[in-house]
């Protein structure tokens, strides 16, 4: 069936072009100007995926997500300005799926919107049956990532990853030991040859850095090798 996306912004030029761009390939979008309309219809009416931006009058797009979570857990995105270090961390923290900081690749923001839906269709199907084509559960010392379910423990303890945070951690638990470039995890991260800086990949990191140490202080299996890129120790 064809997915449905929400879109969510006070900006109408950036409705109008995501619009289009998501029409032509195939999804079906519903566009909102404001965080207190949109909340409303996405209640009523929810769609598969909804982008927000972050910064609106009246009901921004935290307090969107916060007052939408009450109800529904339907995957978010979260468009947000290169400053908003603090509201992204709020937003993922609130259970946004991911984030993409403007200005913005309408490629790359499609791109992800395949990979949380498809993450989002699996992560529904019944526990005890295993999707066509899915890889088993990826074990890493305490390390346990599920990617048919987008699912990560560390120690048996819960730890929620952004689509992008997943494959990069993804990439480098696969050969532990390994130096993996940041070339290397931006090919993983980010398809169809979509150009991303150095520094973007040195932020995910931190991210899920943080993220781990939230449950493991002591948490160090990703480690830097200065001048070289990542890799991931089980160790």
């Amino acid at each position: 069936m064809t997915a449905t996306i929400a879109l969510v912004d006070d900006d109408r030029n950036i409705l109008t072009s995501v619009s289009i761009a998501l029409q032509t390939e195939g999804f079906l979008t519903r566009v909102y100007s404001d965080g207190e309309t949109a909340l409303k219809a996405l209640i009523e009416n929810p769609p598969d995926l909804a982008i927000f931006d972050i910064k609106m009058p009246r009901m921004d797009g935290l307090e969107l997500l916060r007052r939408l979570r009450e109800k529904s857990q339907i995957p978010v995105i979260f468009l947000t300005s290169k400053d908003d270090a603090l509201d992204e961390a709020l937003g993922l923290a609130m259970g946004a799926d991911d984030y993409i900081a403007k200005p913005f690749s309408q490629r790359l923001l499609i791109a992800r919107i395949r990979a949380i839906l498809r993450r989002a269709e699996l992560a529904q199907a019944p526990e005890g049956t295993e999707p066509e084509e899915s890889q088993g559960p990826l074990e890493r010392g305490r390390l346990v990532m599920d990617p048919a379910r987008h699912r990560v423990t560390w120690g048996g303890n819960a730890v929620t990853l952004t689509v992008t945070e997943f494959l990069i951690l993804e990439t480098l638990a696969q050969r532990p030991g390994i130096v993996r470039t940041r070339n290397q995890l931006m090919d993983a991260a980010y398809q169809d040859d979509i150009y991303v800086d150095d520094r973007t990949i040195d932020s995910h990191i931190k991210r899920v850095r943080r993220k781990f140490r939230e449950v493991d202080s002591e948490f160090d299996a990703i480690e830097t090798l200065y001048g070289a890129g990542y890799r991931f120790s089980e160790e």
